[in-house]
């Protein structure tokens, strides 16, 4: 290889797929197709977002998704809910907003107080208003062959999403995604099975996977911890308050002062850019947080990748923050939107 090459080839960098670009775009489709459906309909899509208690960062999630509704123009239905209500209570609740019919997707906020089953309130959420696509009948058509559900999870959809509007296609491609979780690992590695991928699913027990890995033409890691070699302690659960702002809104005041308690985190970056694929398209969805004095809050988010190593490797990756986070709520935007459509075009 000729000297000129050579230094083209070490300066080459993977190409960082701007997630809040792309969500922001969404956005605006959204707005958009939000304006048409009322001016034919006489109608707007609703969403309702049902909080249970006052945990502050439940609170400050769901105040996101409030505030996306709002900026679309979805109409948002803010059920606020006190943390000593019964489970019987919140599901009746749950079914007034199925009958609802300005209601077009139901969101209940996890995790619900203790005294609570969760799977006995998500399981009353009518199918045709699961926006979160997380209906055991909508995973289910997820998983089988000609069949589609009504509505896909945000998360995975967004990894997917991000893939397509970056020109990266699916199809024929080797994939492994890293976690097998029911928010994420799970059902994106049915999405890329539907889209015709090879997929491979890593998790906790799984023997060499840096050799499986490299193989890869797409990494989607969803490890679910503060990297796969990480030993992580929270002090207070307020970190999760603060993490949630950075990863989904990115709106974090500077000069506000968050009470986050003290968090340690000693760890090692478990994806290093020598177990990928040359020219790979890496999709983050770690969040997890680090302690890093030079930061107001004491803190950073990180992801499941040693994004610099990455970078100098791979053909594509996203960034945390910025990647997968702020295309979760655009993705539930969009479903909440499609549900609505559905329903005024029957």
């Amino acid at each position: 290889m000729a000297p000129s090459s050579e230094k083209q080839q070490q300066e080459k960098k993977a190409c960082i797929i701007d997630g809040k670009a792309i969500a922001q775009t969404i956005r605006s489709e959204i707005t958009t197709e939000v304006k048409l459906l009322s001016e034919k309909y006489g109608m707007v899509p609703g969403l309702a977002v049902v909080l249970v208690g006052s945990r502050k960062d439940s609170q400050s999630y769901v105040n996101l998704k409030r505030k996306a509704c709002v900026e679309v123009g979805i109409k948002s239905f803010n059920v606020d809910i006190p943390e000593q209500v019964s489970e019987a209570e919140l599901i009746a609740k749950v079914h007034e907003l199925n009958a609802n019919p300005d209601v077009h997707g139901i969101l209940v906020q996890l995790p619900l107080p203790s005294h609570m089953v969760e799977e006995n309130v998500m399981n009353e959420i009518s199918i045709e208003k699961d926006v979160d696509g997380l209906h055991p009948m909508n995973i289910g058509k997820l998983a089988m062959k000609g069949r589609d559900p009504l509505f896909q999870p945000c998360g995975p959809k967004a990894c997917l999403e991000l893939l397509s509007r970056s020109g990266i296609s699916v199809k024929g491609k080797r994939a492994v995604v890293i976690g097998r979780s029911n928010i994420v690992g799970l059902p994106v590695s049915l999405l890329l099975l539907k889209a015709d991928a090879t997929v491979t699913i890593i998790n906790s027990h799984t023997p060499g996977l840096e050799s499986i890995i490299r193989e890869a033409d797409i990494v989607i890691s969803a490890a679910g911890k503060a990297h796969l070699n990480a030993t992580f302690l929270i002090s207070d659960v307020c970190m999760a308050y603060v993490v949630l702002l950075l990863l989904l809104s990115e709106r974090v005041d500077e000069n506000k002062t968050y009470n986050i308690g003290m968090a340690y985190s000693k760890h090692k970056p478990s994806i290093k850019g020598d177990w990928i694929k040359p020219g790979a398209a890496v999709i983050d969805v770690g969040t997890n947080a680090v302690a890093d004095p030079s930061h107001r809050t004491g803190y950073r988010p990180v992801g499941d990748v040693d994004f610099d190593q990455v970078c100098e490797v791979a053909g594509w990756v996203t960034p945390v923050p910025g990647g997968v986070g702020p295309m979760t709520i655009a993705m539930l935007l969009r479903n909440t939107f499609d549900g609505a459509k559905r329903k005024m075009e029957q």
